[in-house]
């Protein structure tokens, strides 16, 4: 671990100093590698896949106890030869963004003359701790290396042998430009990054993504700064004037979609006067979807034959084909509920009325508020950022889908000509 860290350190100044232009040509020729070994990278992908469908498998490789995956993690896991291809779009749009170094965010001058300026630069070293999905790890370098920083990554067990044959494609290009391979630095045991959470000397910033037992095990384990990228527990809100139609697609898009990402609803809030929710929930269940329903609905309709949810189920991110739905009685109480039970990532309201939709937009207090638009928007890809090293649900530093710019800091610069304070 002290090797690595040191490594890392060494590297600090190197990757901080680069051209924007050569941090570019690194990040396409990445791009251009992903394709170029793409079945290496399947391959790996293939014995992760059969070392999570094999009841409580050992991984000789790795003799590492893993846990059969659910269906949905499983679809997290799996590679292809799109999502490679994604993989590499992924990384050429991230070299294709301004660089977010070295930008003077302010500039003024003081009562003697000084001149001060506040600039952008690189946080420096950055611990990225993750789960399931192996483009993570991809997406994660190219953002850490565009802004200048050095990533020590943390994938899941159940991924290991796909995010070391992304690691080996991403060292050989580092290595291609002479350029140091702990630029991009990767540990794999539970013990490792436990001993790595105390190293604060080392390490400027902590970002967990993943599950709630992750991000408590983070938290709870750090001497580092941490920005939780927390679990989704996202809303969508129906109020009685939303237009049916528009109410029906994005419901299903946010829930059934991806249902096993972070930005996916589950829990579905609609007004007592909303005329079609009987309608919609039938049309939830013909898309297999779970419908799990407060009281005031299942006595509705009781024809429906509907489990009644407990308050605790509000709390739940199911990651699955599983949806609450409950009746509110106004804007009022779909704002507490939420502001309540979510989890501060992204909510969303369908309404026609625009001081409604202000209302909401101002007093939910989320990362990301919608007006008619699904939670599954909620991505830095989406957002125009190339990638994402995660959706902050933290309010320090950093919020929401986090980009390059998430990934800097500033100091200041000051310009004199032989001022000196008097007391």
């Amino acid at each position: 671990m002290k090797t690595l860290l040191n490594e890392a350190q060494m590297a600090k100044s190197i990757i901080a100093s680069l051209s924007d232009s050569l941090r570019n040509e690194v990040l396409n020729a990445m791009a251009e590698a992903f394709r170029a070994n793409k079945n290496d990278i399947l391959e790996a992908n293939k014995l992760d896949l059969q070392n999570a469908t094999s009841p409580k498998s050992t991984d000789k490789a790795n003799t590492t106890q893993i846990t059969p995956l659910s269906k949905p993690m499983l679809e997290r896991l799996k590679l292809d030869s799109k999502k490679i291809d994604l993989m590499a779009v992924s990384l050429k749009e991230i070299a294709s963004l301004k660089s977010p170094i070295g930008k003077i965010t302010e500039g003024w001058e003081n009562y003697n003359g000084l001149k001060i300026q506040k600039i952008s630069v690189p946080l420096g070293v950055i611990a990225i701790i993750y789960e399931s999905r192996p483009n993570v790890t991809s997406d994660t370098a190219g953002l850490c290396f565009k802004s200048g920083n050095i990533c020590i990554l943390k994938g899941g067990k159940e991924a290991l042998h796909s995010n070391k044959a992304i690691l080996k494609v991403l060292h050989n290009v580092l290595e291609s430009f002479s350029l140091p391979k702990s630029a991009i630095c990767f540990i794999d045991s539970r013990e490792e990054t436990e001993s790595l959470l105390k190293e604060d000397k080392f390490i400027d910033l902590v970002i967990p993504r993943g599950g709630e037992g992750l991000i408590n095990f983070v938290v709870k384990n750090s001497t580092i700064p941490v920005i939780k990228h927390d679990k989704g527990v996202c809303h969508l809100y129906l109020h009685k004037d939303a237009p049916k139609d528009m109410a029906f697609q994005i419901a299903l898009n946010a829930k059934k979609d991806k249902p096993q990402v972070c930005n996916s609803i589950e829990t579905l809030l609609v007004h007592k006067d909303f005329v079609a929710t009987k309608d919609l929930i039938e049309v939830l269940k013909e898309n297999e979807i779970k419908i799990l329903a407060c009281e005031k609905i299942a006595n509705k309709f009781s024809a429906l034959n509907l489990e009644v949810l407990k308050e605790e189920d509000f709390y739940n991110e199911y990651g699955d084909n599983i949806l609450n739905i409950a009746l509110v009685d106004s804007l009022r109480d779909a704002i507490l509920h939420i502001n309540k039970f979510g989890s501060h990532h992204s909510d969303s309201i369908i309404t026609e009325d625009y001081s409604t939709a202000q209302t909401f937009l101002n007093e939910i207090d989320s990362a990301c508020v919608y007006v008619n638009a699904s939670t599954r928007f909620s991505d830095g890809g989406e957002f125009g950022f190339g990638a994402e090293v995660g959706i902050s649900t933290s309010k320090i530093h950093a919020r929401g889908p986090m980009g390059i710019d998430s990934l800097t800091t500033y100091k200041y610069q000051i310009y004199g000509n032989g001022q000196i304070r008097k007391s």
